[in-house]
Parts: structure tokens; C-alpha cells; sequence
């Protein structure tokens, strides 16, 4: 079995310090916490970028500013959010990618609901963004909600457009799309190409149950406050107290934690064609 690959999804577009005190807001608080992460297990971060005022933003200078911040003290494998909650402008959600060339992006498949708005990705946008990662020697992480946006990733790889072998990311628990049970995770991991790699992302209570099932199943696993702002019921989390409790459970199962090189490897992050 591989090594697992703890991402740590520090920061994400809707929680807030008032949520969350310990959640990391500016580039320099974000990098904090990335290194602090690292300390304890993660080899990827997965990053959002906020405004002087904390709120989502697409600014790619912003992301700039906590790209270096975290390669200056770092070996982290820094992975951008090509989100739309902060705008849904294609040009907007590509500008990071095009002026970092990071080396890897998340990719989201196809559409689905949240609780306060629609999620929007028609296949041009999806076409579009995976033309700047390849464009940009990034490699995409899948993000998928539904079954059927799988097969929209196969898509972008038969065209020309993704560099096989694809790595996606399981979004369960999600209100509107695929619930986080065994069963989902089981089907997902089965649906994938056989050569592909794959990481879960579950939501709130579902965090910790999903993230035991992947590494036991041999998949990677991502926490952070991005996706789930307690510990415990009642107790805030840290984001390296999340990393660390996914660390410690993996040894406890005798699967080892891959650094940041052998993360590279294990997703061929950097590949060429």
C-alpha cells in the first residue's frame, strides 16, 4: 500500500475567525499554518486566498504573496482552489494559476448545489481551466461531489487536456450532494481509472470516520478548517491538530505518511507528456 498523503485544506471561502478562532486569514497566517502542518504530517496544502477584510477573493497577487510565503519556509506541495464561490469568472478563477504555475490546482468536474447558491462549472469552464493547468505545468486535482462528474475527468484526459494519471478528491457530506458513507466512498474509488489516485474530503462530523475509511482503503485523505471547524463536539480545531490526529491514526494502522517529495512521486506531480 502507498504511503498516505495527508492534505491540509487550511482556510477554504466560508468559515470565519468568529466560526473559528484559530482559522488562518492572511497569506502570512496561512503560511503559518501550512508550516505548522507540515511539523505534524501534511505534504500538501490546499490553499483559498481572502481580502484585507477576510472575505473570498480570486486576487492572484494574493495568492502570490502566500504561494512564496509558504515555498520560502516550506517543501509543501502548494495545491490553489480554482473555486467559484469568490466569483465565477473563468479568467478570475484561471489568473492564480496562469501567474504561480503552482504545482498542483484543484479542478471541480461538474456542477452541484450548496446550501446558498448553485456551484456552477459547465464543461467549457472546465475545458478552459484545465487548458491553463496544462498550460502551466499544474497538475489538477479532481474535486468530485457527484458520481458523474468522474467521467467529465476521464473526459479531459482522452482530449488532451489532463495528464494521465488523474488524482481526484472525494467531496462527501456536502447538503446537495453525495452523502459521506462507506458505500459512496467504496463506489467512488471503484469508478476511477485503475492507474488514477484518490484523496477524500468529508465534511464536519463526517471528517474523521471518512478519513479511517481512506487510509485503510489506500487512498490519501484531506482535513482542515476548510471543511470541518471542530475537534471534537463543542471544541474548536487547529489545523494541525487535524493533520496530526489523521498522522497518528495512520500509524496506529501501520500505514506510513508520505513526505512532501514522495508525494510528488506517488501523484506525478510535475510530470510531462
Amino acid at each position: 500500500m502507498e504511503k498516505l498523503i495527508i492534505t491540509a485544506a487550511l482556510t477554504g471561502s466560508v468559515p470565519t475567525k468568529e466560526m473559528n478562532r484559530f482559522l488562518p486569514v492572511s497569506p502570512e497566517e496561512i503560511a503559518e499554518s501550512a508550516q505548522r502542518c507540515g511539523e505534524v504530517g501534511a505534504s500538501i496544502v490546499h490553499v483559498h486566498a481572502r481580502d484585507v477584510e477576510g472575505r473570498p477573493t480570486l486576487d492572484a497577487e494574493v495568492f502570490a504573496r502566500m504561494h512564496r510565503a509558504i515555498c520560502e519556509h516550506t517543501d509543501l506541495i502548494v495545491q490553489i482552489s480554482t473555486g467559484g464561490r469568490a466569483g465565477a469568472d473563468p479568467e478570475a478563477r484561471s489568473a492564480a494559476v496562469r501567474l504561480i504555475r503552482p504545482e498542483m490546482a484543484s479542478l471541480t468536474t461538474g456542477s452541484t448545489n450548496f446550501p446558498d447558491r448553485v456551484y456552477e462549472n459547465s464543461i467549457g469552464l472546465i475545458q478552459q481551466l484545465a487548458v491553463v493547468m496544462r498550460e502551466s505545468g499544474t497538475k489538477p486535482e479532481m474535486e468530485i461531489f457527484d458520481a458523474g462528474m468522474i467521467p467529465n475527468a476521464v473526459e479531459l484526459a482522452e482530449k488532451g487536456l489532463a495528464i494521465p494519471p488523474l488524482h481526484f478528491c472525494f467531496v462527501l457530506g456536502n447538503r446537495g450532494s453525495m452523502a459521506a458513507t462507506a458505500k459512496n466512498l467504496l463506489f467512488l474509488s471503484e469508478s476511477i481509472p485503475a492507474d488514477a489516485t484518490w484523496t477524500v474530503a468529508a465534511l464536519g462530523r463526517w471528517q474523521l470516520p471518512m478519513a479511517t475509511l481512506a487510509i485503510v482503503m489506500g487512498g490519501h485523505v484531506r482535513v482542515g478548517l476548510e471543511d470541518n471547524l471542530y475537534y471534537r463536539k463543542g471544541e474548536q480545531a487547529s489545523n494541525e491538530q487535524l493533520v496530526a490526529r489523521v498522522a497518528r491514526l495512520a500509524g496506529e494502522l501501520g500505514r506510513p505518511i508520505a513526505s512532501p517529495g514522495e508525494a510528488r512521486a506517488i501523484l506525478h506531480v510535475g510530470d510531462r507528456p
